[in-house]
């Protein structure tokens, strides 16, 4: 099962057929997730409150279980990092998908995670 809900005004301009292959690619057709595109006081709220952070983050994962997760991205975020990454503001929030489906799947930053982020960089044509 794939969710997808924009709690803001702006559009992710991607398909929720995107969204799902890549999650189906990485954690499987079995993987129940939600992913939901917040603004900037959701996106800090949730960072605070769950991770006892301060700043205002593009994208942030939460593992329920084994077979459930759930991703949220900042799209003002996304929008003012796509220029510094070199990538569309639509491609760019395909990668910070894939950066949070690694992140469901237990990698953390890294050379590993780097490595799988290249491969899907490629195989998705986001760079």
């Amino acid at each position: 099962m794939f969710s997808l809900s924009n709690t803001t005004k702006q559009s992710p301009h991607n398909s929720k057929e995107g969204f799902l292959l890549i999650k189906n690619n990485i954690l499987g057709k079995k993987y129940e997730l939600s992913l939901v595109f917040v603004g900037d006081k959701r996106a800090q709220s949730l960072n605070k409150k769950y991770r006892s952070k301060t700043y205002t983050p593009n994208v942030l994962s939460f593992p329920i279980d084994e077979l459930t997760g759930e991703i949220f991205i900042n799209i003002n975020v996304a929008k003012k990092e796509s220029e510094k990454y070199e990538m569309s503001h639509k491609n760019f929030i395909k990668f910070l998908f894939m950066h949070g489906c690694l992140h469901l799947k237990g990698l953390k930053h890294g050379k590993e995670m780097e490595k799988e982020e290249n491969k899907y960089i490629k195989k998705y044509k986001l760079a």
